[in-house]
């Protein structure tokens, strides 16, 4: 993507915005339909297709909230908060999204489950809240 920091920022929260609402026709417009897409935690690889089928038969209605979004020339890298409405699960995404044409052409994710600090640490009385 080359125009300006806003509308790029614009877009990535749009994507989250139909990726959390699960809406499959409106997902597929944003991907470059060669895009590789990549969950690094669970070493797999996905398709467009495959990905857009992964988020919107995920058990459950997501809600969430982009907190952060970075951008390096054709790289953009966004923080996101996400979780199931019904509060059963939550996790963090850092999400690193390359395009061509004003199209991800890969993404990388990492997922990570919210939850308290292990009891290791909690033993030794080290870090604290962030909030």
């Amino acid at each position: 993507m080359t125009e300006n920091n806003n509308s790029n920022s614009q877009f990535i929260k749009n994507f989250w915005t139909v990726t959390l609402a699960q809406q499959q026709e409106k997902m597929v417009d944003y991907f470059d339909k060669a895009a590789v897409i990549r969950w690094h935690n669970t070493n797999e690889q996905f398709t467009v297709s495959d990905f857009i089928r992964a988020n919107c038969e995920y058990p459950g209605k997501w809600q969430g909230e982009v907190e952060r979004i970075e951008e390096i020339n054709n790289l953009i890298i966004t923080a996101t908060a996400v979780w199931i409405e019904d509060k059963t699960a939550a996790f963090h995404v850092v999400s690193f999204f390359r395009f061509n044409n004003g199209k991800i052409v890969e993404l990388d994710e990492y997922w990570g489950d919210d939850g308290p600090a292990p009891q290791w640490r909690r033993d030794l009385k080290i870090g604290g809240r962030i909030n």
